[in-house]
């Protein structure tokens, strides 16, 4: 088993999760960050896409209708990772954020990426975040790969947008 490495072009397909007002949770995937409605079982589950896949995100409360955030020290999903395409696109929805008065709970550069991050209703962590382009990547003298986290340049990033 050792010697399986999964193909190199695989990808996440999608996230589903446990939300407990399916209503609050499309006004933020949706109105705030954007996504698409791509279809409904019936007013319990969502799922929704950036680009008309069939869904990149579903949101269902089967099991957690009105039920509490899932604890923060607890086994579960950390958060869910967001990738824009450009930079620019990741200054369009900070500033989107900052218009909404959205709390924004963190902002980091990590080298190989900058990344915004916040929590949604139900305090799932999401990850709003643009790669770097790879070979800006940061590397020691073998070429490892060294990751980071220092402060992300906020007022650097909505420049874009001037």
């Amino acid at each position: 088993m050792s010697d399986y490495k999964i193909p190199a072009q695989t990808r996440i397909g999608h996230v589903h999760l446990k939300v407990s007002d399916l209503q609050k949770s499309m006004a933020f995937y949706c109105d705030l960050l954007g996504f698409e409605l791509m279809t409904m079982y019936g007013d319990q589950a969502a799922f929704i896409s950036a680009g008309g896949y069939h869904h990149h995100i579903g949101l269902n409360t089967w099991h957690s209708k009105g039920a509490s955030p899932a604890p923060e020290y607890a086994p579960g999903l950390y958060h869910t990772a967001i990738l824009y395409p450009e930079r620019k696109d990741l200054a369009e929805i900070l500033q989107r954020l900052i218009d909404a008065k959205y709390n924004i709970t963190g902002a980091a550069d990590h080298g190989v990426s900058e990344a915004i991050y916040l929590n949604d209703p139900d305090q799932n962590g999401v990850e709003l975040y643009w790669d770097k382009p790879r070979d800006k990547w940061p590397t020691d003298e073998h070429g490892n790969l060294t990751m980071y986290t220092r402060q992300l340049d906020l007022q650097g990033l909505l420049a874009l947008l001037k």
